[in-house]
């Protein structure tokens, strides 16, 4: 599928100037800012998943035996038990 080239006419100065604001806080091309906002208005934007940071004062406060712990826990439930696959 290939790209089209669409020209917009009747985009007076306030216009141009107000894309052009808002490309530059957004750190874009005013035509990629124009290409996101139709992708948005046309439903066809994806969305980002989001992200979540309840856990986050949990990071890196595991001491080494803590995590071997952990670890030795996680690998036991790792195992097949080779029973219940008869």
């Amino acid at each position: 599928m290939g790209t089209k080239a669409i020209t917009i006419r009747g985009v007076d100065e306030e216009i141009s100037s107000r894309l052009k604001q808002l490309a530059k806080r957004e750190n874009k091309s005013v035509n990629k800012l124009i290409l996101d906002m139709i992708r948005q208005h046309t439903g066809l934007k994806k969305k980002r998943k989001k992200v979540y940071h309840d856990l986050d004062h949990l990071f890196g406060r595991w001491t080494e035996d803590e995590f071997g712990e952990i670890q030795e826990v996680i690998e036991s439930q790792r195992k097949i038990d080779r029973e219940l696959w008869r």
